[in-house]
């Protein structure tokens, strides 16, 4: 099969106008971190966000660590996470030596339930990590009054989501800080890279000391007339973006409602393509928000055989995937909880290609693969083992 013929899982758009942005950096000679594109970037961030200030960053694990530690997360603490999404919420809790307690997830949109929530609030909890699952908001009234109820952190997990929106407010706004990816899979990317949003400037200072070694912007030293010697007043990491990266998301911010639009037109066609089928359910999204689509993923009915679906898709060159993570399943964390719907879904999910690059006779092709492998891997159509 020609490479013309296969339809990826995900497809970054990145072209022209990204390369002469990334020319510019090469003859700038700072493509390093925290130069000025990356200044330019924060300044950008902060405005469309209204917020109080922004952290450009390597990547949006980065930024959830970095949150952690603004808030003084510290062994002993307790903090929610939500269970069904990639584990990186809960990563970022044990780097500062805390526990995550996993929250199981509501059955139609898969985000967090807020329920669930309230009911793990104990004494050692100090914060919340919600997720926008797969580009759609969680339920942040409710998130925020459980957390003000208790006086708890809420950060928003919202790798998956740029552009998307929860009651007329866009996700990276939607808690008093925010977490975001510009991944190679996202609707706004630089290959890697991440932001932390904040509504307190003091936070966003703290996450942008500790992402450059606890010195601050070398660059900003280097303007300097004489030889400043930097001092190390704490102890932080390589998080910096650099500025190629930078000049690249300048880009695709001009261009992100271009191509969340053209993701909205895939989903809507996926949506009419597969009406009445009965072997799987389509994504729910709630009329008080938006999706941003970064994956579209859809739910098999039990009967259904996903590995041989997939099996199926990619013999036709088709991309396909599992969805995303039961956390509390994955052996890293050794719990003892239980997030049935969580787990649930994480058995019968499939994510088909989404990306902005999708043509019309693409998904067309995706959907009749997916209904024709669907009948052939359900428990009514498979032909039992031979019995020796």
């Amino acid at each position: 099969m020609s490479t013309k013929d296969t339809i990826p899982l995900v497809h970054a758009s990145l072209g022209e106008r990204e390369l002469a942005a990334v020319a510019q950096v090469f003859a700038s000679g700072w493509p390093a971190g925290q130069g000025p594109r990356g200044k330019e970037l924060e300044a950008r961030l902060a405005q469309r966000y209204d917020a109080g200030g922004a952290v450009a960053l390597s990547n949006c694990g980065a930024a959830l660590h970095l949150a952690m530690l603004a808030f003084g997360v510290k062994p002993g603490d307790e903090v929610i996470v939500a269970d069904h999404t990639f584990p990186a919420p809960a990563h970022a809790v044990r780097y500062v030596g805390a526990t995550p307690v996993f929250a199981d997830v509501r059955a139609d949109t898969a985000t967090v339930d807020p329920q669930a929530v309230a009911d793990l609030v104990g004494p050692h909890t100090v914060g919340i990590i919600a997720v926008d699952t797969v580009g759609l908001p969680a339920d942040y009234t409710q998130l925020q009054a459980i957390a003000d109820r208790h006086g708890l952190f809420l950060v928003e997990d919202a790798a998956c989501a740029v552009g998307a929106t929860y009651q007329g407010r866009e996700a990276g706004t939607l808690a008093e800080v925010a977490c975001l990816s510009f991944h190679g899979r996202k609707g706004a990317t630089s290959g890697e890279g991440g932001a932390l949003i904040a509504t307190d400037p003091a936070i966003a200072a703290d996450a942008r000391l500790r992402s450059s070694f606890g010195i601050g912007s070398i660059f900003d030293q280097a303007q300097v007339v004489g030889l400043p010697i930097p001092q190390f007043t704490e102890i932080g990491y390589n998080f910096k973006l650099s500025d190629i990266a930078a000049a690249i998301l300048h880009v695709q911010l001009d261009r992100i409602g271009e191509l969340l639009e053209r993701r909205r037109t895939v989903a809507a066609h996926y949506a009419e393509l597969f009406a009445g089928e009965e072997l799987l359910t389509l994504p729910h999204v709630p009329s008080d928000r938006t999706h941003a689509w970064q994956s579209y993923v859809v739910t098999l009915d039990a009967d259904v055989d996903r590995a041989g679906v997939a099996t199926d898709l990619r013999a036709q060159g088709i991309g396909c995937g599992h969805g995303t993570w039961a956390t509390h399943l994955q052996p890293v964390f050794d719990t003892r909880q239980t997030c049935p719907v969580s787990a649930d879904l994480f058995r019968r999910n499939l994510a088909i290609p989404m990306h902005a690059e999708l043509t019309a006779n693409q998904a067309e092709r995706v959907v009749d693969a997916v209904r024709t492998a669907l009948r052939a891997n359900a428990a009514s159509t498979r032909v039992p083992e031979r019995a020796v």
